[in-house]
C-alpha cells in the first residue's frame, strides 16, 4: 500500500501526542496515511505492552489510518545500527511514502532522538537501490526515498521551522490521545503515577498546542523542523 504520508515514531502515543492533528487534517482532504510504532513501549510504568497494542488500534480508528504496524524492536535498547536500519527500509520501501513524520531531533526520553537518528538516516538509505531488501511476500523491493521528511516536536521546546494548523482537529487530536487510557490522566486509575499521567501533563498539550498556533495566529497547530532548508517556487506559496 503506498501512503502519502507515514509517520515513524518509537512509543505508541508518540505519533497522537506530536502529530495527531496533521495527521488527521490531511485524512480530511483524501490523503492516506499511516503510522509505524518502532517500538512497544515495554518499559512504560504504567499499562502492559499487549495493552498499549490494543491502545494503538483505537487510536488508529479515531485517526482513520491507512495502516499501523509495530516493528517490535526492543524499547530502550534498539540501537541506530545496521539490523534496525534494514528492518525500518524494508518497511519504508513497503509503503513508498511522498513523507516522512519522524520523532523530535533531541528530547527528554533519549529514545526520541536516537529514533529520529534512525529513521533519517534510513530514509536515505532507504533510496540506494545496492541496499537490498524483501518485501513481507520474499519478493526484492524496490530503492525508495521520501521527498521530505520533517520531525514534530515532542517534550522539550524546539523553535518550530513551521507550524500547521490544528485548531479544527483539536478535539479529535485529544480523543486520540485518550485512546491510551492506561497512560494517562485517569483519576478512577490505580497504576503508579508517571511523568505524562497528571493533569498537568495534559494542560501542558493544550499550552502548547495553543502556543504553537499562536505563532500563525491561530488556536491550535502543530510545530515542526526540517534538516534542510524548504524552498518555494513562488512567494505566492506564502499566501
Amino acid at each position: 500500500m503506498k501512503l502519502d504520508i507515514l509517520v515513524i515514531a518509537v512509543h505508541p502515543d508518540d505519533a497522537e501526542l506530536g502529530c495527531a492533528g496533521t495527521i488527521l487534517s490531511h485524512v480530511a482532504r483524501g490523503k492516506k496515511v499511516g503510522i509505524i510504532d518502532l517500538t512497544r513501549g515495554e518499559l512504560g510504568t504504567r499499562g502492559t505492552p499487549e495493552i498499549r497494542l490494543q491502545e494503538a488500534e483505537a487510536a488508529a480508528r479515531v485517526l482513520g489510518l491507512s495502516a499501523r504496524e509495530n516493528l517490535g524492536f526492543r524499547d530502550a535498547f534498539f540501537r541506530n545500527d545496521e539490523e534496525h536500519q534494514m528492518a525500518l527500509i524494508a518497511a519504508i520501501r513497503r509503503y513508498q511514502p511522498d513523507m516522512v513524520l519522524a520523532n523530535a531531533l533531541f528530547d527528554r526520553h533519549p529514545d526520541h532522538g536516537r529514533a529520529s537518528d534512525l529513521i533519517r538516516e534510513a530514509c536515505f538509505y532507504s533510496g540506494l537501490r545496492q541496499i537490498k531488501t524483501q518485501d513481507t511476500d520474499g519478493s526484492e523491493q524496490e530503492a525508495w526515498r521520501p521527498k521530505q521528511v520533517f520531525h514534530f516536536i515532542q517534550d522539550r521546546y524546539i523553535k518550530p521551522d513551521f507550524v500547521v494548523d490544528v485548531t479544527d482537529f483539536w478535539e479529535q487530536k485529544q480523543e486520540s490521545i485518550r485512546a491510551y487510557r492506561s497512560q494517562f490522566f485517569d483519576p478512577s486509575s490505580h497504576e503508579p503515577q508517571s511523568y505524562i499521567s497528571s493533569e498537568d501533563f495534559w494542560k501542558f498539550l493544550e499550552a502548547r498546542s495553543r502556543e504553537f498556533g499562536h505563532m500563525i495566529g491561530v488556536t491550535h497547530g502543530e510545530g515542526y523542523t526540517s534538516d534542510r532548508t524548504l524552498g518555494v517556487q513562488t512567494l505566492e506559496a506564502f499566501l
